[in-house]
């Protein structure tokens, strides 16, 4: 029987999206464009690794590209950075749609809403993606409890507009720098979720659950 995608080549590899076998053209090809390949498939990651290496970004569409924020390494810009990740899992995880795509055009939306409340103003950008809209205000929903757990525990520091700002800008610049250019890329969002153990995001119970 010939690959049943071309109809043409033997097929040699399993697919585990698909549940048969395709032939390496094939999978190459489709692979995250038609063929929703799951984050443990051996040849996704394969071919994830020898693209990360050879891929060179058109870093001027990188979103904020005038601006570089360090990666926080205090106490609570820390936590916000974990907070955020794990929303987004979560929020994957509940979705199975999601994409990479989605996840930095939340937060590049979101970061652009903090960027005018840094500066006195409010401005939200609006997103006309419905999956992309509620990934954004479940991310505004974590902030919110994070500042609200914060203020619980009467901590010495406090996060502002302008560090939120960044943190977000942070994870939009992250996020692109995953971008493969396939309409079904992951790779950002499995490397989000390789952070967290699987039981942690199995049973979610609160987006705080994962600070001391």
């Amino acid at each position: 029987m010939p690959c049943p995608i071309c109809e043409k080549r033997k097929p040699q590899r399993f697919c585990p999206a698909r549940g048969d076998s395709i032939c390496s053209v094939c999978c190459g090809r489709e692979r995250e464009v038609t063929i929703d390949c799951p984050s443990d498939c051996p040849y996704l990651i394969a071919s994830r690794a020898y693209d990360f290496e050879r891929r060179k970004p058109d870093w001027s569409k990188m979103p904020f590209r005038d601006v570089k924020v360090p990666r926080p390494a205090e106490v609570p810009r820390a936590q916000l950075v974990d907070v955020l990740a794990f929303t987004i899992c979560q929020f994957a995880r509940e979705d199975r749609r999601t994409v990479d795509t989605d996840v930095m055009a939340a937060l590049e939306g979101l970061a652009q809403t903090y960027r005018t409340l840094a500066s006195g103003l409010y401005y939200e950008k609006p997103i006309d993606h419905r999956l992309q809209r509620e990934l954004g205000e479940k991310l505004k929903a974590a902030l919110k409890e994070f500042q609200a757990h914060l203020a619980q525990q009467m901590a010495a520091s406090t996060v502002r507009d302008s560090e939120i700002r960044d943190d977000l800008i942070l994870l939009a610049q992250i996020a692109f720098g995953y971008l493969n250019g396939r309409p079904k890329g992951r790779a950002f969002l499995d490397k989000l979720r390789s952070q967290f153990p699987p039981e942690a995001l199995g049973k979610p119970q609160s987006n705080i659950v994962l600070l001391p």
